[in-house]
């Protein structure tokens, strides 16, 4: 029992983990001692922050990669495999947004570009199927493993804006919950899928959606803030520990689920 939360030597693959999120669980499950490899686009990005992770004592390296491009997924899994001879979680962290997907203000769903709004739904949505694919297969020849997706706020409720993120994480949630049978019935208790929907972080995509360049909050920001029992935007440490509870064996009898940091948004009501 007391082994519940240790982590120490899992090796854990975290795609988008050169985005404000990522960087930090990444460090974080490192210096618990797992072994962590992030998967980006952004090679010189992601060099920094394994500088960063094994300067404070962590191990931690940068593989380039294209979640949308399964020959080089594969590549990924298959040099991770060589070199630690297994995955123990998998964490669906890569994702985002483009102009043409949403819906602002002044504008109505007839700007929408169908074109955008399929580029997200193919980066968040099939980007989290084709790694789940890919690096399930070690996790079913050893009999054990996690994977845990990134849904969000605009899963549980339609959110004004984000029309095709909202529709993409929606699916994750969906695909979240259909993989957690899936997995339990055809490779047994040992494979868990569950996912993580945070609440309102800044990031590098909507941090000028969400303050002003003097950091204050925005329009948007304030309707944020008034919907948060809490008061405040969250921190990227705050995902942290309910990351570490999923993929350890204190979560052993938890699939399928969806677990929201969110400061109350989700919950609050007027």
């Amino acid at each position: 029992m007391n082994n519940l939360f240790n982590i120490k030597d899992y090796v854990v693959v975290i795609t988008g983990g050169t985005g404000i999120l990522g960087r930090c669980i990444a460090k974080y499950l490192a210096l618990e001692g797992a072994k962590v490899i992030i998967l980006g686009r952004k090679e010189e990005v992601g060099k920094k922050i394994v500088d960063d992770i094994v300067a404070a004592g962590g191990q931690c390296e940068f593989m380039k990669t294209d979640v949308m491009n399964q020959a080089a997924v594969e590549k990924n899994c298959n040099d991770i495999l060589a070199k630690y001879g297994k995955v123990d979680t998998l964490l669906n962290a890569a994702g985002g947004n483009m102009p043409g997907a949403t819906i602002g203000p002044e504008d109505n769903f007839f700007n929408l570009k169908a074109e955008e709004f399929q580029t997200v739904l193919n980066l968040n949505l099939t980007g989290t199927v084709i790694p789940t694919q890919v690096f399930l297969k070690p996790m079913v020849k050893q009999g054990k493993g996690s994977v845990i997706n990134f849904s969000s706020m605009a899963a549980f409720r339609p959110l004004t804006r984000v029309c095709g993120y909202a529709a993409a994480k929606a699916g994750i949630s969906n695909f979240t919950a259909f993989m957690a049978t899936e997995c339990a019935k055809k490779f047994g208790e040992g494979i868990r899928v569950n996912a993580i929907a945070p609440g309102f972080f800044l990031t590098e995509q909507n941090r000028s959606l969400l303050t002003n360049p003097d950091g204050t909050y925005t329009k948007r920001g304030q309707d944020v803030i008034r919907q948060t029992p809490f008061g405040r935007m969250g921190e990227p440490e705050e995902l942290c520990g309910t990351i570490h509870y999923l993929m350890s064996d204190a979560a052993k009898f938890v699939t399928g689920t969806v677990a929201v940091v969110d400061g109350g948004f989700n919950v609050f009501a007027m």
